[in-house]
């Protein structure tokens, strides 16, 4: 992928939206998507306001499959005193740069790790409820992608890339993924009543491990801490091994997605997890390898054709 395309990854990895505070990533794509949207092959309508909360929905042509991606990221509220309150699952340690704003102006602090509780070093006394994030240092060399907030600004950009071409689906930006979810129920119900769609990709980023690895393709998620309708996986997989563009299965018992929600919801929603795993999980330096993400913008292309 040309170099220039990694510019509006950075840009999204840099956005302030910490889960429960999605408001600057929306106001962003849908500046983005009436800046662009004319030079994609289909127009898409776009859904959102009060109802949808910071939400997007986009929907192509006559939809068969919805794409989710979730906008918020990981981060920290300021408590007491010098007490954080971790949002989502981050990765702390003493000397993580964090940034954010209160109503005394702008704020870049420390990350100060106690004996497992959390603190911040600055030289003032932050408001209470503050939300921080990391501070964004992005990084690209030949063949990796370096930054915080790659999970999930990568899978945000994956389906900014899929609307270029789209002619049939839906894309859903979701919120709250990060900290519990609870957004993706009302988007389901809008996506199946609405338009009758039940089939759905969550992207999303996963892991590398010792199954999962840089450099061999986009991970294709058997399971994970949920366990979606294997006939859809399977249907999945083998339009992957049609495809010839390279992935990797995974299995695991932990974590989880949008997908989970889907499942829950009183929705018929099959779903699976395709996307590009990353090192470093819910850090600063979370790193994925540019084969993977070229590999994970093919392939749901491919699948959002044939699905």
């Amino acid at each position: 992928m040309p170099i220039e395309n990694y510019h509006l990854l950075q840009t999204l990895c840099q956005i302030h939206a910490p889960s429960g505070n999605e408001g600057a990533m929306t106001s962003f794509l849908l500046e983005y998507i009436k800046e662009n949207a004319k030079h994609w092959k289909v127009q898409p309508e776009v859904i959102h306001g009060e109802d949808f909360q910071d939400c997007i929905l986009l929907k192509f042509g006559k939809p068969r499959t919805a794409i989710f991606a979730h906008i918020d990221s990981i981060g920290f509220t300021v408590r007491y005193h010098d007490q954080l309150v971790p949002i989502g699952g981050p990765k702390a340690e003493t000397g993580y740069v964090l940034v954010g704003e209160d109503a005394m102006g702008p704020i870049r602090c420390e990350l100060v790790e106690k004996e497992g509780n959390l603190h911040y070093r600055f030289g003032r006394v932050l408001e209470r409820g503050t939300d921080l994030v990391f501070e964004c240092d992005f990084r690209l060399t030949e063949n990796y992608v370096q930054s915080c907030y790659l999970d999930n600004r990568l899978g945000v950009f994956n389906a900014l890339k899929v609307a270029e071409t789209l002619e049939n689906g839906v894309i859903a930006f979701s919120c709250w993924e990060e900290h519990g979810g609870g957004s993706v129920p009302y988007l389901a119900k809008h996506i199946y009543e609405a338009w009758g769609v039940k089939q759905a990709l969550i992207s999303d980023i996963t892991w590398v491990t010792e199954g999962v690895v840089h450099g061999n393709g986009v991970a294709i998620s058997l399971r994970d801490r949920s366990i979606p309708r294997k006939a859809f996986v399977n249907k999945i997989c083998a339009l992957a091994e049609a495809s010839g563009i390279d992935h990797q299965w995974e299995v695991e018992g932990s974590g989880g997605s949008d997908g989970k929600e889907l499942q829950s919801s009183p929705y018929p929603f099959d779903w699976c997890f395709v996307g590009a795993p990353e090192d470093e999980v819910h850090s600063p330096d979370e790193i994925v390898h540019k084969h993977d993400i070229d590999c994970m913008i093919a392939l749901y292309k491919y699948l959002m054709k044939e699905l």
